[in-house]
């Protein structure tokens, strides 16, 4: 892939994840991207060949967005308890600065393909996964008993505070998921990092 194909295509899915974001990868169209990039259908056509390539293809720069703007900042921390709790508040500001346009794309991907089978639907498993495990992870080393349970309670409340603030415009959720996690990890006797859960 030459390089002006490869700025073309990373701004035509940069426009993808956010309108899949709003409006669901179904709602990803060749011609509707065309359309508001200005470009051919043709044009737009040769970078993915059919509807479920350019959905897969948003999944991953999807993922690419999440992994810089969450995973990467936290991975300065040392691993355990201090990245795990720069984990979880990256995770609560990514979903209150509105990264993706609709708010958690990941939410948002999870609740329309999760009961359709198909690469799609394999996709955004992996990448909710993946974040989960990572969770997880980070809370085994830094030697939490129940580290599954931790990560599915830091990841839960993400999700609530999300559809808090999309669907009733309340922005108060972010801040009982910060006071509801900070809780949890406070009892694991976790030392804060700078700009901590509470601020």
């Amino acid at each position: 892939m030459t390089t002006k194909a490869a700025t073309t295509r990373a701004t035509i899915l940069e426009r993808a994840v956010d309108v899949a974001s709003v409006e669901g990868l179904e709602g990803l169209t060749i011609g509707r991207l065309a359309s508001e990039l200005r470009m051919s259908k043709s044009g737009l056509f040769a970078h993915f060949g059919s509807k479920e390539e350019l959905q897969l293809a948003t999944i991953e720069a999807a993922a690419a967005r999440f992994l810089r703007e969450v995973i990467a900042p936290a991975q300065r921390e040392p691993e355990g308890a201090a990245r795990l709790r720069a984990y979880c508040e990256g995770y609560l500001d990514y979903l209150q600065r509105k990264v993706f346009a609709g708010g958690c794309f990941w939410a948002a991907a999870a609740a329309e393909f999760d009961d359709r089978p198909g690469p799609v639907r394999d996709a955004v498993r992996a990448g909710v996964l993946g974040w989960m495990g990572e969770l997880e992870h980070q809370a085994r080393i830094a030697g939490v008993g129940d580290a599954a349970e931790l990560a599915f309670e830091a990841y839960s409340l993400g999700l609530g505070a999300n559809t808090c603030w999309r669907l009733f415009a309340d922005e108060r959720g972010f801040k009982r998921a910060r006071a509801a996690i900070e809780r949890r990890l406070a009892e694991l006797s976790m030392p804060p990092v700078a700009h901590g859960l509470g601020a």
